[in-house]
């Protein structure tokens, strides 16, 4: 979709070779023999896995700063697990599976994850890094002890709530404006081994929503530990891989009858000490939401095989040529309160209307209260507000305008109807309209990008301060 040229790309083996690039950036000729006296003032960008949406990665005619080197250069490892295992010291080129498969050789994890564990580290911190857990523990900005940034003036500094705590929570969610992350200790807890996959299908909205909400706000002695939720639609790719081969058939009939079918998605995991109550916690689940086991369809598998779920996608999209095309993914946190009209006017006046969808979209419930406010993301201003993805592909007979010109209807929609939604992973191009996002956090967000980084050099594809 976006096709940008840096001036050059740097392969960094320390983090100090980032700052000394930062203060030369700045204006700092100390290593430079024939000095000069003004700032070179080009523009410099960290790079992950590459998977932002619009070149928000990118540093046009700058410096982009590959970060896997410095997950590879990593001494003594891009993955430490301290000691007890309660936290793991990560560089932040590294990739969430490769924290996840160090942390299980010392029986433990990380609490939260993305869907995808092939991004970096650095990257979903510098977003929010949002998945199925987030109901249960926050995002993976809410799971972070401490961070190495190197700011935008070319300082490296070491930030936690209690040291450095601007720049530390500036940096959480805040799109690359202040700092590269080098390193980041995350959370870790006892990890169990396997988990019991449940998919459970509605044919009705409010039920399914009903569900939803119901489960994000059980006690601990109820609450699975992962929950989503994914829309079948009959404009769509069926995809029926989850289910026995003999339901197949009878699920696709479903979603052909309704046009729409809700799949609510959770799991709840366990190991050998908790292998005796795990079928009492499942059937009092069931019970509580009333679910008959004619549309519940249940999996038994490895943790991290659970965890590595869209990793099969991935290799069933690559076989036939569907991985490396435009991706023109729209994702939103919508307030609970406009969820019906949402539904109403998104997915069944819109989506649904499509000749033809591609993709998957999810859809399901988190809690305001296990996002930290000082944080730079931004959510709605209610206590419920629903993660929707409309991750859809350009391949086929798709092409990326049609499926940006839908995904303009949907936030027009949204304008027109008053809903307060609040995008993820957004890509403005106007400056109203990042102080429209971050609202009362502008002003604190503008003061952060004057301390850290004045002369405005980092993360120039936002188009925040360009």
């Amino acid at each position: 979709i976006t096709d940008v040229n840096p001036g050059a790309v740097l392969c960094p083996s320390t983090p100090a070779e980032v700052a000394r690039l930062l203060r030369f950036a700045n204006g700092d000729f100390s290593y430079d023999s024939e000095s000069t006296t003004s700032s070179p003032g080009f523009k410099v960008a960290a790079r992950g896995q590459g998977h932002s949406l619009r070149g928000q990665a990118s540093a046009p005619g700058g410096v982009v700063v590959n970060m896997t080197c410095l997950a590879k250069t990593a001494k003594p490892a891009a993955v430490v697990v301290s000691a007890d295992g309660t936290y793991a010291d990560v560089a932040a080129g590294a990739m969430w599976v490769e924290v996840l498969e160090a942390a299980l050789a010392r029986g433990v994890s990380p609490v939260t994850f993305t869907d995808y564990l092939y991004l970096s580290v650095g990257g979903t911190l510098s977003n929010a890094g949002i998945g199925g857990q987030v109901f249960r523990h926050g995002p993976q900005i809410s799971n972070v002890h401490e961070l190495d940034v190197i700011t935008g003036k070319g300082d490296m500094v070491t930030c936690s709530p209690k040291l450095n705590p601007e720049l530390f929570y500036g940096v959480l969610g805040g799109l690359g404006q202040f700092g590269i992350i080098t390193r980041a200790r995350i959370a870790l807890e006892h990890a169990p081994t396997r988990a019991k996959w449940i998919r459970i299908l509605y044919s009705d909205f409010s039920a399914f929503t009903r569900d939803q909400e119901r489960l994000i706000s059980m006690a601990n002695d109820l609450r699975v530990d992962f929950l989503e939720g994914q829309l079948m639609m009959s404009n769509g790719i069926v995809d029926t891989s989850f289910f026995p081969l003999s339901d197949q058939t009878r699920v696709v009939s479903l979603v052909n009858d309704h046009r729409i079918i809700y799949v609510l998605e959770v799991a709840k995991y366990y190991d050998t000490t908790t292998l005796p109550i795990i079928e009492q916690v499942i059937d009092r689940l069931t019970r509580t939401l009333g679910i008959t086991s004619e549309f519940m369809f249940v999996q038994d598998v490895p943790y991290f095989d659970f965890l590595n779920r869209v990793r099969n996608e991935e290799d069933k999209l690559r076989s036939i040529g569907l991985w490396e095309v435009p991706h023109p993914w729209l994702n939103m946190f919508v307030p609970r309160s406009r969820i019906l009209d949402f539904h109403e006017g998104v997915i069944k006046g819109l989506l649904l209307n499509q000749t033809a969808t591609s993709g998957v979209t999810l859809f399901y419930p988190t809690n305001r209260k296990k996002w930290n406010n000082l944080m730079s993301a931004m959510i709605p201003n209610e206590d419920v507000f629903y993660v929707i993805g409309f991750l859809q592909s350009a391949g086929g007979s798709h092409n990326f305008e049609e499926l940006e010109n839908l995904n303009d209807r949907i936030i027009n929609f949204c304008d027109n109807s008053g809903i307060k939604i609040k995008e993820y992973l957004m890509h403005y191009t106007r400056k109203e309209d990042w102080i429209k996002h971050f609202g009362p956090k502008w002003n604190d967000f503008s003061r952060r990008k004057m301390m850290f980084d004045p002369e405005k050099l980092l993360s120039p594809g936002q188009d925040i301060f360009s």
